[in-house]
């Protein structure tokens, strides 16, 4: 159970001005993802804590969000998380800066990683509508970069994502939202292109 003022304390990073998509309305969407895939995980506590806690702090100028959200975790779960459960919920937060399983880590927790992850990219896969507006939120938090260079840098890590042999990790995830998921970044690459 996590305390009701970290949740408050959280509710308010999320409220900051310079977040559109990365907002409280994010973790709600993945906390409705979580608890339909709750039973899948072996450790849904730390998930749960690596969920809250994976953008708490954002700043789209930044290179360093995950690890400080990652070290705000640390800070804020003590007493409240099993030392094993902070270093996983922490590890799952800085393995969003790339979306990648790192070496190195026990089965179970790795297949719990892999599906935060899974589940951290379902909008990818969402409805259309809901996937557009996903990216006009994106433009806006980087509102900051100019046009061509957003278009060109944007388009790159899309082409990035599509590139990847399996977008999702777990076969689950794979199964539900790849299809859509390939779709939609097509969809955006080619608006991106046309500018």
């Amino acid at each position: 159970m996590i305390p009701q003022n970290l949740i408050e304390g959280l509710r308010q990073r999320y409220g900051e001005p310079q977040r559109h998509y990365h907002t409280w309305k994010h973790i709600e969407a993945l906390l409705e993802q979580y608890q339909r895939w709750e039973e899948a995980f072996h450790r849904p506590g730390p998930v749960l804590w690596a969920l809250y806690w994976h953008d708490a702090i954002y700043d789209p100028r930044a290179k360093d969000n995950e690890e400080l959200s990652a070290q705000l975790l640390v800070q804020d779960a003590r007493g409240h998380l099993s030392p094993e459960g902070i270093q996983l919920a922490a590890r799952i937060i800085r393995a969003t800066a790339g979306h990648k399983v790192p070496e190195g880590i026990a089965n179970e927790d790795a297949e719990d990683l892999a599906l935060f992850l899974d589940l951290d990219l379902s909008i990818l896969g969402a409805r259309k509508e809901v996937y557009d507006h996903y990216e006009q939120d994106i433009r806006a938090e980087y509102a900051f970069v100019p046009s061509d260079m957003y278009r060109a840098g944007r388009s790159a890590l899309l082409k990035d994502f599509l590139g990847r042999d399996r977008l999702y990790l777990t076969p689950q995830a794979h199964a539900e939202w790849d299809q859509a998921a390939r779709a939609n970044l097509e969809r955006a690459i080619r608006v991106l292109e046309l500018g």
